[in-house]
């Protein structure tokens, strides 16, 4: 367990299964329990009490603050046993009281989380759920199964994201709201359920991220003529695409909506 020179370091009272792989500078902490089948990269440090079961793969560089339960038995009644799988990227924080679940066969057996980052206290991530990079999940936010989060987004304290819907890339998610249908790219989402709206680009927050003014106004004027020109869908994509300017960011907001089996939120 580990490379030689830079061993694993297990706290006396953990359990570490035998088919467990420890890469170098892992630090496993008191009373953790580490399951069969899991591969653990570089340099990740898991806190006390934290339990991960396999198959699970996690890469190098990340920190769980424990007590936390990763990659175990999806909530679904529909799992009967089959094998499935977990995989988390690089550097990411997963805090205390963290669940995260493996996939089932019907959502393609895996749930994947990205790189770097953010999943605060009491999150919840179920079976076959994406999630991209650089994403916070506040304080219990919770993902059904099968939910898409795309690189960027946040997702506010006790939201609650529905089955198979998606966050967009940059979304923003206020606290406490219930999303049933997709959240767009780019904006501003707060309510509950049906009572869902938009509110405009989260233009502050891709400023931070480094957005030119171009890029957010061009989203911006995309954003009036889809949701506040009275325009059926077809024509708003159509007048967004001849009027311009089409950004790269424009496109991925309209491959967006023209893909969303659910619906969005406006």
């Amino acid at each position: 367990m580990g490379e030689q020179g830079r061993p694993a370091k297990i706290h006396p009272t953990a359990v570490v299964a035998t088919t467990a792989e420890l890469g170098s500078g892992v630090v496993i902490g008191p009373h953790c329990v580490i399951g069969e089948r899991v591969r653990i990269g570089d340099d990740n440090h898991v806190g006390p009490g934290t339990w991960i079961e396999g198959p699970t793969e996690i890469g190098p560089r990340n920190r769980f603050f424990g007590p936390a339960a990763v990659g175990t038995d999806p909530q679904d009644l529909k799992y009967r046993g089959e094998e499935s799988f977990l995989v988390i990227g690089e550097g990411n924080l997963i805090r205390e009281f963290v669940t995260i679940h493996r996939g089932t066969a019907g959502g393609g057996l895996y749930t994947r989380i990205g790189n770097r980052n953010l999943l605060m206290t009491g999150v919840h991530v179920a079976h076959d759920c994406v999630v991209g990079d650089n994403v916070i999940l506040a304080n219990s936010a919770t993902l059904a199964g099968h939910v898409w989060v795309g690189n960027g987004a946040s997702v506010g304290a006790f939201s609650g994201v529905h089955q198979f819907c998606r966050v967009g890339e940059h979304a923003f998610i206020g606290g406490y709201s219930v999303i049933t249908r997709d959240a767009l790219p780019y904006l501003k989402t707060v309510g509950i359920r049906g009572e869902a709206k938009t509110y405009g680009v989260n233009a502050v927050g891709l400023e931070r991220k480094g957005y030119s003014r171009e890029a957010i106004e061009a989203l911006q004027h995309a954003y009036r003529v889809l949701l506040h020109r009275g325009l059926s869908l077809r024509d708003a994509v159509q007048r967004i695409r001849d009027e311009g300017p089409l950004t790269s960011e424009v496109e991925h907001l309209l491959r967006f909506v023209e893909t969303s089996e659910r619906g969005f939120i406006r």
